[in-house]
């Protein structure tokens, strides 16, 4: 199979940045007229994975708003994320799994061995417990060809007080932020990994309404890395703002929108797709 970097650099070239979340909240099942149980989450999940191919590349079921339904919901979203890789659409699981030894070495297996139920192309994940915790992680995804995504900068304003705290590392000749050390480690497997001077299969979560200078998150720290993005559309970042929000690293960049996609209903939702990715065709051209 062809490395995760490569497919996501493809995706990304044919379809541009945006991610359409698959968030079923329970308000927005309601808007749709589905009932807020497990067959709900299915049917919202299918229907936007209908939507979303052909017009963007990616898609990222937030994980949670299925597993809050048990063997039922996590059944579901088995079904969502097949059904978006049949349609050619890469999968972040949206899990934020973060872990030491083999219980981080089983969440690996769940979600990104070929042939698992939960199989995704990509997840996300937490290294607060210690950027080795992660290195297993890294070695199955590189050995499966998939990717992983390392929470460094979110945007959640109440992470930045944790992520832009300056390290103590008597291998480092200055200080560096949380964010900035999780980066550089995550530079360092990226270049061992061999993918050819392209995207790395390890990205970094970076937040699209941080303030990426106050975390230490240069281009240069971020080159080679795939970012994924949260914050536009209902947080306040707009698709126009992204060259200048991510500088020489906006070509790495995965746009993730939820909200302002889901809010248009299931009659709505390919047409507002397909409006959001024009505008940020547009915006990287200006």
């Amino acid at each position: 199979m062809t490395g995760f970097g490569e497919r996501l650099r493809t995706a990304l070239d044919a379809h541009g940045p945006l991610c359409v979340g698959i968030d079923p909240h329970e308000h927005l099942l309601e808007a749709w007229g589905l009932p807020a149980s497990a067959a709900g989450v299915r049917a919202f999940g299918l229907r936007t994975v209908e939507a979303a191919a052909d017009r963007v590349g990616v898609v990222k079921p937030q994980v949670s708003f299925f597993e809050r339904w048990g063997a039922a919901g996590f059944a579901a979203l088995e079904e969502v994320m097949a059904a978006a890789r049949a349609a050619g659409l890469l999968v972040i699981a949206d899990a934020k799994r973060g872990d030491i030894g083999t219980t981080m070495d089983g969440y690996a297996a769940a979600w990104l061995a070929p042939g698992a139920p939960l199989e995704a192309d990509a997840l996300t994940v937490s290294p607060y417990l210690g950027p080795e915790s992660l290195r297993g992680t890294f070695t199955t995804a590189i050995r499966h060809d998939k990717g992983v995504f390392v929470l460094a900068a979110t945007s959640n304003p109440e992470a930045a007080a944790v992520q832009t705290a300056q390290t103590v590392d008597v291998a480092a000749t200055d200080g560096q932020t949380v964010a900035e050390r999780v980066a550089r480690d995550i530079q360092w497997v990226n270049s061992s990994a061999a993918f050819g001077g392209g995207l790395g299969p390890v990205g970094l979560v970076v937040g699209a309404t941080i303030d990426r200078d106050a975390f230490g998150l240069t281009d240069e720290l971020l080159r080679g890395a795939p970012v994924l993005a949260p914050g536009f559309g209902a947080q306040g970042a707009l698709p126009e703002d992204l060259p200048a929000l991510f500088g020489g690293a906006a070509s790495q960049v995965i746009a993730s929108e939820s909200r302002s996609i889901l809010s248009a209903g299931p009659d709505l939702i390919a047409v507002r797709i397909d409006e959001r990715a024009a505008m940020y065709r547009e915006g990287s051209h200006e």
